[in-house]
């Protein structure tokens, strides 16, 4: 036999303890165990891909054609219909060759697009708290990673600006993401602008994750950062199906703008990869140009659940928990109650998982500063979610 493997992992070893599994670990135990646990931690869309996609992808995977290596780019109708989506939806003109490209779902395309660009003493930004691939990205690439606070009571790109003067080397890039995951904090056009100046004054390039472009509440309607005029020569946006169109599990994306930064991630996925199966491609397709009532359903669900979890919550009576509704993404992020505040958001969701039945995710886990804070992802149906308000309620109402 031989003995134990020695070597070392340099990268894996830069990698921090990943503090979100500690609930995912605790919630699967307590299922194995027969517990019934409403599932609001994973950001997992339980929505199912609209008919019209599905019976695209299908007849297009029982042509033999399509079952050959494809474009790691795109194919070009793909890449057109990408365009459309940007004229359409936000009035941005841009070039199918140059300035758009397909990726196997935004989280994809942005690590590998940071890992082409950043290395070992390079400086980049990013909010805190934040989804944890945009930080996790600049550590794997071997990055110098700085966190920016970005809090409902502070002004982000005043933070940035310090964080920027107390910064050396300069910084390279800064990953952005609004609407944002995990605070829901959105913005208006005017923020971008102030943000591509700022960029270019310093010489920034900004990588901006566009995940939630379509799940938006109440009128409020996002702003994509390539309508700034002068934002392609600094930005580059990622935008995925998997909420939008229900799309998770097939890994569909893509990312625009400033063309060098296509090139880049053109680059490292020719070596990396083949792209999309053709089929889901030509499916991406179909959802991107077919009907869009689709996405007025899923936002419309989405909607429900996010009042049917806040006012249930926030409504009279011993065990209220009043927290904000916010304007876009599938999440709520709620501040913990005060009699709650020094136990912590990772303590506190473990006793919501064995008291109330309810996994959440804990705030720190998207980094120092969601300390305070809990996620709920809206993943279960309305009958689900009026079951967790039940036992949390319950469960705060015996804590006071």
């Amino acid at each position: 036999m031989s003995g134990p493997f020695r070597h070392d992992f340099d990268k894996l070893k830069r990698l921090p303890p990943y503090i979100l599994s500690e609930v995912t670990d605790l919630m699967r135990a307590a299922r194995r165990a027969g517990e019934d646990i409403v599932d609001l931690g994973r950001g997992n869309p339980d929505l199912a891909t609209p008919p019209h996609v599905v019976e695209k992808i299908v007849e297009a995977a029982r042509n033999p054609r399509n079952h050959r290596y494809s474009a790691s780019r795109g194919i070009p109708n793909l890449r057109n219909a990408i365009v459309e989506w940007y004229d359409r939806r936000h009035g941005v003109e841009l070039d199918p060759e140059s300035e758009a490209i397909a990726v196997i779902g935004a989280k994809e395309g942005l690590s590998h697009f940071v890992l082409m660009t950043v290395g070992p003493g390079d400086v980049v930004l990013c909010p805190d708290p934040a989804y944890p691939i945009h930080q996790y990205a600049v550590i794997i690439a071997g990055g110098d990673l700085r966190k920016v606070p970005l809090t409902p009571d502070s002004d982000f790109l005043v933070n940035l600006e310090q964080a920027v003067q107390r910064t050396w080397p300069r910084p390279k890039m800064l990953i952005v993401s609004f609407p944002a995951n995990p605070t829901t904090q959105t913005v208006d056009l005017a923020f971008f602008e102030r943000l591509v100046d700022f960029a270019r004054e310093h010489d920034l390039m900004v990588l901006h994750d566009f995940a939630y472009a379509e799940i938006c509440y109440e009128g409020y309607r996002p702003p994509s950062i390539l309508e700034v005029p002068g934002a392609r020569d600094v930005a580059i946006e990622f935008v995925s199906l998997s909420k939008s169109h229900s799309m998770a599990g097939w890994r569909v994306g893509f990312a625009s703008g400033n063309r060098e930064m296509v090139h880049a991630l053109t680059r490292i996925k020719s070596y990396l990869d083949y792209g999309m199966p053709q089929a889901i491609q030509i499916g991406a397709i179909q959802a991107l140009r077919g009907p869009q009532d689709c996405v007025t359903e899923v936002v419309d669900t989405y909607r429900e659940r996010r009042d049917a979890l806040i006012d249930g919550l926030g409504a009279p009576g011993e065990g209220a928990w009043k927290i904000e509704k916010p304007l876009a993404t599938m999440f709520v992020w709620a501040k913990l109650p005060e009699a709650f505040q020094p136990l912590g958001s990772l303590e506190f969701s473990k006793r919501l998982l064995a008291e109330a039945k309810v996994a959440v995710s804990p705030g720190v886990g998207f980094g120092e500063t969601g300390e305070g804070y809990v996620r709920f992802a809206l993943v279960e149906n309305k009958h689900r979610i009026r079951q967790a308000v039940r036992g949390i309620r319950r469960f705060l109402r015996g804590a006071a």
